[in-house]
């Protein structure tokens, strides 16, 4: 009697926990905001910006770069591509030892205040290594760098280091202003991050991504790729810890591709699949579309609003849709 007593009770806490779990797993759907796919989006904008911005400012330099000179009628990367370099001055005094500094002064331009600062450096500078090299690595600081939406006050500090590396050789110099390659590749590689959101929230990114630059019809094309793995897991454009304290994965399930028309900020194309721990569904992102959600074609003729993630959890599917920037 006193056994079947004991076993009746573990079968009603066993019924009772289980409820319990399931009551907590739909609550976590319901409440489910997509926090995370917000987060990992704004970084890898901020990641993106800052690597176009290291490509123009080193294919700018001479010395960095590793060409004879800055001739053939085009002054900087900046003039071909119709850009000035608002909002951030480029300290080029170590220049000579294969360092360069770029400053942002906190000028809003385009609804983003950036201050802060980003230093490379060439590694092996001294035994000859340039960045148009093939295998040549570019070391990149991320100092108290700071992105503050105007409109909203949302922000993003990065501050670590990740390395940038020339797969292909060449630069931007040589696929825009003297157009001898076709292409050129890079890899970008960051470990531990740190990002500090509005709030004061901190997350972990480790960044895992490859790029491959285009010029078809003299409109500069970006292919990103990821290149991280873990846990099984293949194709992380990164992973790390949420601002939550969540670990996280984030994977390019479609290559992201943006072009120089819509802006390295309105991808169109691309998809990553995002898993947060002790979540029973995934956040799915998918790139370029309008706003009502519905994809929109990267050959239409004009530029997508944004980007959509949804999560699924049984037969119940819920959504929300971002405008790019």
């Amino acid at each position: 009697m006193k056994n079947k007593f004991i076993f009746l009770l573990l079968l009603n806490l066993m019924v009772s926990s289980t409820g319990f779990y399931s009551c907590k797993k739909k609550k976590a759907f319901k409440e489910e905001d997509g926090q995370a796919s917000t987060d990992n989006r704004n970084v890898q904008l901020e990641n993106d910006n800052t690597t176009n911005e290291i490509n123009s400012e080193v294919g700018n330099n001479v010395l960095m770069n590793g060409r004879i000179s800055s001739s053939n009628g085009v002054n900087t990367l900046q003039t071909a591509l119709g850009i000035s370099a608002t909002g951030y001055s480029v300290d080029v005094s170590s220049s000579n030892i294969g360092s360069i500094q770029i400053n942002y002064d906190g000028t809003t331009v385009s609804n983003r205040t950036r201050t802060g600062s980003i230093k490379l450096t060439i590694l092996d500078y001294v035994n000859g290594k340039r960045w148009k090299q093939a295998g040549c690595v570019l070391k990149v600081d991320y100092l108290n760098y700071k992105v503050t939406r105007a409109s909203d006050g949302k922000s993003v500090e990065i501050n670590g280091t990740q390395n940038i590396t020339n797969n292909t050789g060449g630069s931007w110099w040589e696929l825009i202003i003297i157009k001898t390659q076709t292409s050129i590749s890079s890899s970008v590689s960051g470990t531990n991050l740190s990002v500090k959101f509005d709030g004061d929230k901190t997350a972990t990114y480790n960044i895992n991504r490859k790029f491959t630059y285009t010029f078809p019809n003299n409109i500069i094309t970006c292919t990103g790729e990821g290149t991280g793995a873990l846990d099984g897991l293949s194709n992380l454009e990164n992973y790390g810890i949420t601002r939550d304290g969540d670990s996280f994965t984030s994977q390019v399930s479609t290559p992201i591709v943006w072009n120089w028309t819509c802006g390295w900020w309105a991808p169109v194309q691309g998809a990553v699949n995002i898993k947060v721990v002790d979540k029973d569904f995934d956040l799915k992102v998918n790139f370029s579309v309008d706003k009502n959600g519905n994809s929109v074609s990267a050959a239409a003729n004009s530029c997508p609003y944004g980007w959509k993630v949804e999560w699924t959890n049984k037969k119940k599917t819920n959504k929300k849709v971002f405008g790019y920037l």
